[in-house]
Order: C-alpha cells, then structure tokens, then sequence
C-alpha cells in the first residue's frame, strides 16, 4: 500500500533550523491539514461488546501479535508507542503482557479457546470514536505479483528504483515541539531543501542511469500498483521471485486517481475498485500515462531477504491479521478488534461479516483518521479479488494492557 515510512535521519546535510522554518514558512503549497487529535475518543467496554469475539482464531491473532512484541521489546523502556495522545503507553508498558504471550504460545493449548483466554484475562476492551463516529472506512491491500528482469531489454523496460541517495526525510519534532509529528521530504540544492521530483518527471527519466535501478517490469500500470500496494514480487524469467519492499517515498502528496476517473464519468462510486481502475488503465495506455501522473506520490523499494513483506512496524506482514492505521492517531503493534464485512472474492458471492483481532502493523498514505483501516489479505490472485474490492464500513476496538485502560 502507498507511503509506508521509513524513518531516515539526515540532519548533518542540512543547514540549521533556519532552513527547516524557511521550508515549512515560505509561500507555495498549503501545508498539510493538521490532524484533530482531540477528536480522539476513547470509551471503556466489556468483550461481551464485541461482536463475534469467541469464534474468532485468538490463536492466529496471539502469533501475530508476538510479531509486534518482537519489536517493542527491542525498544527502550520508556520510549512512547506511536499515537499523538499516548493512549498506549511506553514500551516497558507492554513488557509484562508480551512475556506472557510467549508463555502462552510455548505451551500447546489444550484447549482452542487458550489464547482467547489469553487476552480477556490481559486486556481491556476500548471503544474509539473519532469525530463523533463510532464507524468508518475499511479497505484491503495485498502483495502483487509482477513479471520482470535484473536487466533491461525487450518487454522489460519499466525501472522500479531503490530510494535515491540525494532523498532527505526530516523529523521537524526534533527541532520544535510545536512541530511534531510533521516531516519533511526533499533534497539538497545549493542550500536550501527543495521538494523531491514528483512522478512525472521520475517516470520521464530523471533518475534514469543513475545506478538506482533494482529491476525492470512489463506494465507501467503493474508498476503503478506495486507502488499503491507499497510492496510486492516479481518473477523472472527462470522462475526466481525477487521481493520488493518499501523503502522509501518522495514526499508528495497521495492522490487517489480513482476520484478523477469518477469525475470524468469514467466509473462510478458504486463501480470504482482496483480491479476497474486497471481495467480502464490498460484499455486506455495513451491516456492511461497522464492520469497516473496525477499521482505525484511515488515510491522507491528495496529488495527483501527472508520474510515479508515488511510493515511500518518493521515486522513481517501476517495475512488477514495485519492491519495499516494512521499511526498518528493509532499506536503502532497493538491489538485491535474489527468488525466490518468480508468482500466476496467473486462478485457473484454476497459479502459476510467478517470479525476479527488484527495488529496494527503498518502505515499508508491514505490512511488517515481514527477510525480507518487497510487489511493486509497477502498475495495471490484471490487476495488480489479481496482487497480489490474492500470498501466497507465499520469499526474497531483497541485491547490495552490492565494497567493502562484503567488510566482513562
């Protein structure tokens, strides 16, 4: 999925503070809106609220969810989980129930509601309201498959970059309060921080033959994709898979070329998924290049060893239980009951309730507000017919450790 973050510090290539409030100061662009935390609201509430909580598979959840521990317990103690307002504590907040989670999973269960067990007797139950509401919007992203090559030739000459050496990713917290949560994307000329290329000019060749070509693929809409989705495969002709991951982004701003497609009359608000949106893309190459180009946001990957994909979190993606949030509003690695709709994975079928504990394991440019999710469904065509079509209300509860939800 678009925009997963990779923190990158590159302070000593910057000018001072002066640069970074010229930056942020100076006429151009509207900055970004600022997110109203304050909407955030949190309500206690039994697990006897949550819809569907004893049939679900806590033991799949419990296994992800020690992904997440394994990375927390790397952190300092006190080292704050993401979320403006705090609401998940510190590090060291999570230390006692990730060690009995490990306890719990080393000891094969004797019976399938152990790991439910597990999280009613660990966890408290928090309602979140953003806004007033209670319900929002639910999508799905996946991990594609691409056809391509190490070397450019014949079909293969689509590049799919790794991230540029000349790319800063600024943390303005670091340097005002008043700044925090808000980040700079750019690069260096002369000394002043300028914006970061945008898509078109990236696709028109300005970093071609720089050395930052990872692989070639067949399809510019393919590629587009893999971009959206945030990271993917891609096999070659011998039958080798290569996984690409996020690296990093150019800073621009996300546009959802969906809206102009409906705007245009092209698809409709009923029929817009992904699955039509490439439907008209590849029907349409000539124009095809100058919608995509409306995106300005584009993404640079990295190639991936072992498993994956990996999420914002910095832990491999679990299919169907991880789960990318606004990180500025819902802390990273925590438990998080959904209740929304599955999507039929044939437009024949009819859609279920789907209900289930997910772990907040990743970020996405679009994702924004508290009450707004992207499920991970995994790879193949199937997850592809998922996430293609999820667009569903619905809402979630956070699971908190004792200590903390009896804060509120």
């Amino acid at each position: 999925m678009q925009g997963r973050l990779a923190v990158i510090w590159a302070g000593p290539l910057l000018a001072g503070l002066g640069l970074l409030l010229w930056w942020v100061t100076r006429p151009g662009p509207p900055p970004a809106p600022v997110i109203p935390y304050d909407q955030m609201d949190y309500r206690p509430a039994p697990f006897t609220a949550l819809e569907g909580w004893e049939q679900d598979d806590h033991g799949a959840a419990l296994a992800a969810f020690l992904h997440s521990c394994d990375r927390i317990g790397t952190w300092p103690a006190d080292r704050r989980l993401s979320g403006r307002d705090g609401i998940a504590g510190s590090a060291g907040d999570w230390a006692g129930v990730c060690q009995a989670a490990r306890t719990a999973l080393a000891v094969k269960p004797e019976t399938p509601d152990q790991a439910r067990r597990f999280f009613e007797q660990h966890f408290r139950v928090v309602a979140v309201h953003y806004g007033g509401r209670a319900v929002g919007l639910f999508t799905g992203y996946y991990e594609p498959l691409l056809r391509g090559s190490r070397v450019r030739g014949g079909a293969y000459n689509v590049p799919l970059y790794g991230r540029p050496p000349d790319l800063v990713n600024v943390n303005l917290g670091d340097f005002s309060d008043s700044l925090k949560g808000q980040r700079i994307v750019g690069r260096i000329q002369g000394r002043r921080l300028r914006p970061y290329h945008e898509r078109q000019r990236i696709d028109a060749g300005v970093l071609a033959g720089k050395g930052l070509e990872i692989l070639y693929v067949d399809d510019p809409v393919d590629a587009f994709f893999l971009q959206i989705q945030g990271s993917g495969r891609v096999r070659l002709a011998n039958g080798e898979e290569i996984r690409l991951g996020y690296s990093e982004g150019n800073g621009r701003r996300y546009f959802a070329i969906g809206r102009e497609l409906i705007a245009r009359g092209v698809l409709t608000k009923e029929n817009v998924s992904m699955q039509s949106i490439r439907a008209w893309l590849s029907a349409h190459p000539t124009q095809a290049r100058r919608v995509m180009d409306m995106n300005p946001s584009y993404i640079f990957f990295r190639e991936l060893k072992g498993p994956g994909p990996i999420g914002a979190l910095g832990v491999a993606l679990s299919p169907g239980r991880s789960i990318a949030v606004d990180h500025q509003l819902i802390p990273l690695g925590i438990p998080i009951w959904l209740q929304t709709s599955h999507p039929a994975a044939n437009p024949d079928q009819m859609e279920e309730p789907l209900r289930r504990l997910v772990l907040a394991q990743d970020t996405g440019g679009a994702i924004k507000g508290g009450v707004r999710g992207d499920l991970f469904w995994g790879h193949g065509a199937r997850a592809a017919a998922i996430a293609g079509h999820m667009k569903n209300a619905g809402q979630w509860f956070l699971l908190l450790p004792r200590a903390l939800a009896e804060r509120l």
